[in-house]
């Protein structure tokens, strides 16, 4: 068994819905969710636009490898109405990065892990903070509450707090 961390975000639609969704179907087709951060709300990242994101980062364990769960999160990101317009950064239902697979490096035309921008994104810092602080970045060999501390991202990020309404 492997323990990978994801972050799990979008910007399009009801964004809440579509998190726990993709959460749902990383249990039943990837593996078991050990633990997972608080909702995280943020300006788009790399890109304008006038929807915010929600993040969360989960922690799976899971059988599969690093290339069966490129499949998967293709298959969960396709079911839940992600479209990818070529290149660079846009809005999107679901977004679904691997962070870290265990302690793997690896680098691949089709993956990246760690994955390549995490340490430059307080959107990932910031929950991954939550789930794993004392985790070591296998190529920085610097904990995560170390890489936030040190991150120089300018991007707003706070917890997500749902609107009530009161009827």
């Amino acid at each position: 068994m492997a323990k990978v961390y994801f972050v799990v975000g979008g910007n399009l639609g009801n964004r809440e819905n579509y998190i726990e969704r993709a959460m749902s179907l990383i249990s039943e087709r990837i593996g078991y969710v050990l633990r997972y951060s608080a909702l995280y709300e943020s300006e788009p990242w790399g890109f304008e636009h006038e929807n915010n994101f929600l993040n969360k980062v989960l922690l799976v364990d899971t059988k599969l490898s690093p290339a069966a769960l490129l499949l998967e999160i293709s298959f969960i990101e396709g079911t839940l109405g992600r479209e990818r317009n070529g290149d660079g950064y846009s809005a999107r239902t679901i977004d679904i990065d691997i962070l870290f697979y265990d302690r793997q490096v690896m680098l691949s035309p089709s993956l990246v892990i760690p994955h390549r921008h995490l340490h430059k994104r307080l959107f990932v810092l910031t929950p991954l903070a939550e789930v794993a602080p004392d985790f070591i970045h296998p190529l920085f060999s610097l904990s995560i509450r170390e890489l936030l501390a040190n991150c120089d991202d300018l991007t707003k990020v706070w917890k997500y707090q749902p609107v009530t309404v009161i009827n």
